[in-house]
């Protein structure tokens, strides 16, 4: 995969030297490349932005650098299939909130760039004409509002590039993980068995590998129904079997037949 990242600060994004994703790179799992912004300024100031039209508090991305350095991206792409676009993905509180689902299907592209915008945000023009060579999504983290879409990007690499073939080295964990599969992770223990007067649960030593998988679901439903009831109403009746049922129900949560 290929991602380029544009920016006014592109050393927000040095984070992503290190650790899983930095060793993807070295091992050329991730072509990741950060571009500054300010390079596609014409000015001796390399000016970024000016004031609203309109009026109104804050400053607005200029729409000429953000074109040159998205056309200087797309120059260079080298996608295998000349018919298809890059994703172009643009962090803003009004997009579409970023989630695992989104993190796998993006995780089957081979080109994403991230435009950060800063201030009060990129001029909207950007965004049209970038329609006709890009396949534009606008992706929020949340219901809250950041200075600047680099944490974002932090957050979104960091959740695509692990789920990409050989970054995580166990792929069986990333089966068993939190939103995989509609819910929260069952909690994790390791040695020693016994710490501070807190054991780990008997069925963790038991070797009963069914009664262990029955009591990580169950951790599951009682994990997500207490901290993510949401996730709960979401969840299919097809999707659970009898004893998850069960489970729910001693928890006070009936779903609809």
């Amino acid at each position: 995969m290929r991602i380029d990242v544009v920016s006014i600060f592109p050393e927000y994004l040095a984070p992503l030297e290190l650790s899983l994703i930095g060793k993807a790179r070295q091992d050329g799992l991730l072509s990741l490349q950060v571009h500054d912004l300010r390079e596609f300024t014409t000015d001796r100031h390399r000016t970024v932005d000016d004031t609203p039209y309109g009026g109104g508090a804050g400053m607005v991305m200029k729409p000429e650098p953000w074109a040159l350095a998205l056309e200087s991206v797309t120059e260079t792409s080298t996608t295998s299939d000349s018919a298809a676009l890059p994703t172009l993905i643009v962090p803003s509180p009004a997009g579409e909130v970023f989630n695992q689902k989104l993190a796998y299907e993006l995780a089957e592209e081979e080109h994403l760039v991230f435009a950060c915008g800063r201030y009060e945000g990129i001029d909207e023009r950007v965004l049209e004409w970038s329609e006709e060579h890009f396949r534009v999504r606008p992706v929020s983290l949340g219901d809250y509002v950041l200075n600047g879409g680099e944490v974002a990007v932090l957050a979104m690499v960091e959740a695509v590039g692990r789920l990409l073939p050989g970054v995580i080295g166990n792929p069986d964990s990333l089966v068993e993980e939190s939103h995989s599969d509609g819910l929260l992770e069952y909690p994790v223990y390791t040695k020693p068995s016994s710490w501070r007067e807190r054991d780990i649960p008997a069925v963790l030593l038991s070797g009963n590998h069914a009664k262990i998988a029955r009591f990580r679901r169950d951790e599951q439903l009682r994990r997500t129904s207490e901290r993510r009831p949401d996730l709960i109403d979401r969840l299919e009746i097809g999707a659970l079997n009898k004893a998850d049922l069960e489970t729910l129900h001693s928890l006070g949560v009936d779903k609809d037949q």
